[in-house]
């Protein structure tokens, strides 16, 4: 029926049914009957939501949480399962056997670490300040030190033990969610959880399971670790308490993004009986405010069993009136149900722009819950007034109607997210690429490359955001400074010191004895000198465009021709041994290239096609050798990164630098690979289960290539402003393209082992070609696929029907 038909179960498991608290037993057995999604007062999926699986992602090394969220939502509030490890990314992990409480922010399938703000976390009986380990929590720990005293510098009702703390085993079979919603029982303390969110604040609302006291703990040193032994990086932390309802704090965080400000402001639905805040775990009795590093805070209530205790949270980067003001705002009252069913009405709403047939549930499932993915970041960083901070950390006052956003993993989601967002959310496309706009101006960094609340991380190469705005222009979308930004990303390109250009402008490559992971570098800054070509025409700098236009064939400089590989060069020219087309490198030194291997790295081309094939020696050897690619052994050497991963061949669907590949054969005339490339990547790499995904979910790209693709549609050069076609897998779809219009897709004769374009109709009227411009699509009318089981090889195979590259047609 909905994601996850889970149920309560047990004697421990608490509802609410008509606002009242039922007696324990009374309530497992009303709840253990009842399907997780049909919890009174709680609004279950409707339309096209109901096919949603958050969960997807979250097992294997997807990355991705289930909490509660908006679309492009600021808060992300979602328990926190771990807090350390590649697989913590997300803070939380199918494997992890107990939830260390609630936490505000979180990115959804990187491959990197931060956030994890204001965590909350419910209990009854002692305070317990530390965690705990991760896994199961010992089970006698209750009896062991239920009451105990421990310790003369604590508190009389703190137990502070290594290994026991305040994380909680959970019921497996009550955890449930939906989008906008969360909820699961908390075995260890006996309390049923439940999470929402609006845009910039998060509700939270507890049933305890006994009568008597309870607290909540807040831990505000709580955040993604190094490791096990390395803690968050905290300073300038503050906790105030605020009358005997409210709890408001702000910090810094040095993680990946370094120096990042956080603030909040909590309110409870009655008071606390009492609160104390704590210092490096030591008690300060009677304090209103603490000033530190690692503070926490526990506010206690002597009858927390009575009825459900909601708690509000705002957040800001701002300051603390910034995150009172949003949660005032957004949240004035406490009606859960409410917000949940604002939160489900919104993304009823977005996910409805595309309207899907199939006759497989779990390809409806796998798409819908993917089209969800792609709509959790970026993420709103600006709060209701109107300020944000900005690259610069100071605070900024957004134009009347305006937003501002953060957690663009750009080397990822240039590829197909923001190609997809362009098709389907094209009206927010301005306020996103604008805040692109805005970092160039604001940071000291430049162009940014991986921005995250208000901080540059630096994390991966070349700077993409360039081909966001590329796009943007290409497709037509106004409203966007792009003469602002211009002298900002030609600095960089043309004159700057910046992370191997000096090399790249000099020898027309950077050589991998000077510079680590020098061939893939090499190969993005070419692509992005196509994009800055574009951009530099828009803004009439015809000069720098020629200039631009010809430097983004350095690609040639870094070619083996005789190997037809690419491949690290030496300062002095000479190609540097030893080379081994599946190794990471030349030598221990460094890699040579990015999360990849010459192998894929010579498929990394994406705008120059043509001139590309002539090098191999002609075209039917460059689709030879892109056979190859699929076919070869699959094996990695040792020191492969895990982000290579969902292997075809030398073929990596996990990570990003593989994901336009299948397409290529589109310009070789044998367009009929592409589509059998594709359908089956559709159907292996992508399953409606929790380890569902070949690799990281990066922000919505793994999503966003299944979703193209599932329509397919795919923009091998977003730059161009066209898609290539592949193997369409769903039988119909309607895609709302922007004021009033639609786009139709339709998929005859197609199903399982019928990945075969047999002719294409573009509005009635037969369609040869194997690629279709945005401007078509953005007018809306329908596209129709014949499909067979058998390829129509004669489909695409003219060089007038493939695609353009570098602006040019194909030459037979």
């Amino acid at each position: 029926m909905v994601t996850r038909r889970r149920f309560l179960q047990g004697a421990a498991a608490l509802a609410l049914l008509g606002g009242q608290a039922l007696p324990r037993r009374a309530l497992a057995a009303a709840i253990g009957s009842r399907a997780a999604g049909d919890m009174p007062g709680i609004a279950p999926p409707q339309g096209v939501s109901r096919h949603v699986d958050v969960f997807i992602g979250t097992g294997g090394h997807g990355h991705t949480y289930p909490g509660a969220t908006m679309p492009w939502g600021m808060v992300q509030l979602s328990p926190d399962t771990n807090d350390s490890g590649w697989d913590a990314c997300s803070g939380y992990h199918q494997a992890d056997g107990s939830i260390m409480g609630f936490s505000h922010t979180h990115l959804s399938g990187t491959g990197a670490s931060d956030m994890l703000d204001v965590l909350v976390m419910p209990a009854q009986g002692p305070v317990l300040l530390d965690p705990g380990a991760r896994g199961l929590p010992d089970e006698n720990y209750h009896s062991r030190y239920d009451g105990a005293a421990r310790g003369p510098q604590l508190s009389p009702d703190v137990v502070a033990h290594p290994g026991h703390g305040y994380r909680s085993r959970y019921d497996k079979a009550s955890e449930y969610a939906q989008p906008g919603y969360y909820r699961v029982h908390l075995s260890d303390h006996d309390i049923l959880a439940e999470l929402t969110a609006t845009l910039r604040a998060g509700l939270h609302r507890y049933t305890f399971g006994k009568k008597g006291a309870g607290h909540l703990l807040v831990d505000f040193a709580h955040g993604y670790h190094d490791s096990q032994t390395v803690p968050c990086k905290v300073t300038d932390a503050e906790l105030r308490l605020v009358g005997n309802d409210t709890l408001v704090g702000g910090r810094r965080v040095h993680q990946w993004a370094n120096g990042r400000y956080i603030y909040f402001a909590m309110k409870l639905s009655r008071p606390f009986t009492r609160a104390e805040l704590y210092s490096d775990d030591q008690p300060l009795h009677g304090a209103t405010q603490a000033k530190g590093t690692h503070l926490k805070a526990a506010l206690h209530l002597a009858d927390a069993g009575s009825a459900p205790l909601l708690v509000k949270v705002g957040i800001s980067a701002v300051d603390i009136d910034g995150a009172l003001r949003n949660l005032d705002e957004e949240i004035p009252g406490w009606d859960f149900e409410g917000v949940q069913h604002a939160a489900a009405a919104a993304w009823e709403r977005e996910l409805s722009r595309i309207r899907i047939e199939s006759p497989s549930e779990s390809t409806r499932r796998t798409f819908y819950s993917a089209l969800y993915h792609t709509m959790v970041a970026p993420t709103l960083f600006s709060d209701a007034d109107g300020r944000y901070r900005g690259m610069d950390l100071a605070v900024h006052q957004l134009p009347e109607g305006q937003n501002n956003y953060s957690t663009y993993s750009l080397w990822d989601t240039y590829r197909a997210l923001h190609p997809l967002l362009t098709l389907y959310q094209p009206e927010r496309v301005p306020d996103l690429v604008n805040g692109l706009v805005r970092m160039s101006l604001e940071s000291p960094a430049g162009p940014p490359v991986w921005p995250l609340q208000g901080v540059e991380t630096y994390c991966m190469i070349g700077y993409h955001s360039i081909v966001v705005l590329a796009e943007a222009h290409a497709k037509g979308f106004k409203g966007i400074d792009y003469a602002k930004a211009w002298p900002v990303y030609r600095k960089v390109a043309m004159s700057e010191d910046y992370r191997g250009l000096p090399y790249y402008r000099k020898l027309g490559y950077i050589p991998s004895d000077k510079v680590g992971e020098a061939v893939s570098k090499t190969l993005e800054y070419a692509y992005d000198d196509w994009a800055m070509s574009h951009l530099a025409e828009a803004v009439g700098a015809h000069d720098d465009a020629r200039t631009l236009r010809e430097r983004s064939r350095n690609y040639r400089n870094v070619f083996d021709r005789k190997l037809t590989f690419m491949r690290p060069r030496a300062e002095d020219g000479k190609w540097l041994e030893p080379f081994n087309p599946r190794g990471m490198g030349h030598s221990d030194k460094w890699r040579d290239f990015t999360e990849s291997n010459a192998w894929e790295a010579t498929f990394l081309n994406q705008h120059d096609l043509y001139e590309y094939m002539k090098m191999f020696g002609s075209q039917q050897a460059f689709e030879a050798k892109l056979d190859h690619l699929f076919t070869t052994s699959s094996k990695l050497p040792a020191d492969a990164p895990p982000d290579i991963a969902g292997m075809v061949g030398q073929y990596a669907h996990g990570n990003e630098p593989s994901h336009h590949v299948a397409y290529l054969y589109a310009y070789t005339g044998a367009h009929y690979k592409t589509q059998s490339r594709v359908r089956m990547l559709m159907e292996t790499m992508y399953r409606d289960a929790p380890d569902g995904l070949a690799g990281n979910e990066d922000c919505g790209q793994m999503s966003a290539w299944y979703v193209m693709s599932a329509l397919g549609l795919y923009a091998v050069d977003p730059v161009s402003a066209h898609y290539v076609f592949g193997s369409p897998l769903l039988d119909r779809a309607e895609v709302e393209v922007g004021q009033e219009r639609k786009l139709v897709v339709e998929a005859r004769g197609n199903g399982q082992g019928k990945p075969y374009i047999q002719s294409v109709t573009w509005n009635g009227k037969p369609w040869h070609r194997s690629w279709i411009s945005h401007a078509d699509l953005a007018q809306g009318g329908t596209l129709v696929f014949e499909m067979g089981s058998s390829p129509n090889k004669r489909f695409g195979q003219a060089p007038a029907d493939r695609p353009p590259s570098f602006g040019m047609k194909a030459i037979g």
